[in-house]
């Protein structure tokens, strides 16, 4: 019985004082894609320096690496961002989309138009 007691306010004490998500300001009411899912890359571009970012919205990246942009956010005159960074070894850091600044890299492929407006979300500036 006093084992149950313990594993029970134990397992209290841990879920309730762990954060499961946290909901960010958002950056933007909309943003530009090539669908409406903005599941396709828009364009691949270069980072010309490294940047860090200042909160889980964002994703860092390293000068050089190559940035698969998913979706550009139109307000605030389309300094952000959406996309994914991939190590040159394949595994080495887990492929995430996150936001960036857009005048850190420079576009090398177009792939596809960025013609679909889209309204972002909530969970567009959800920290996990």
């Amino acid at each position: 019985m006093a084992f149950e007691l313990w594993f029970a306010l134990s397992l209290c004490l841990v879920l309730g004082t762990s954060e499961a998500g946290k909901q960010m300001p958002k950056l933007s009411d909309k943003k530009l894609c090539a669908d409406s899912e903005c599941s396709y890359p828009i364009l691949i571009a270069r980072a010309l320096q490294d940047y860090y970012p200042g909160d889980c919205r964002f994703i860092p990246i390293r000068q050089g690496q190559l940035v698969y942009v998913y979706a550009m956010l139109k307000d605030r005159g389309n300094l952000f961002w959406a996309g994914s960074v991939q190590d040159a070894y394949y595994g080495q850091q887990e492929a995430r989309i996150g936001h960036f600044p857009s005048s850190i890299v420079e576009e090398t492929h177009a792939l596809m138009p960025a013609t679909t407006e889209v309204k972002t979300t909530k969970w567009d500036f959800y920290c996990y």
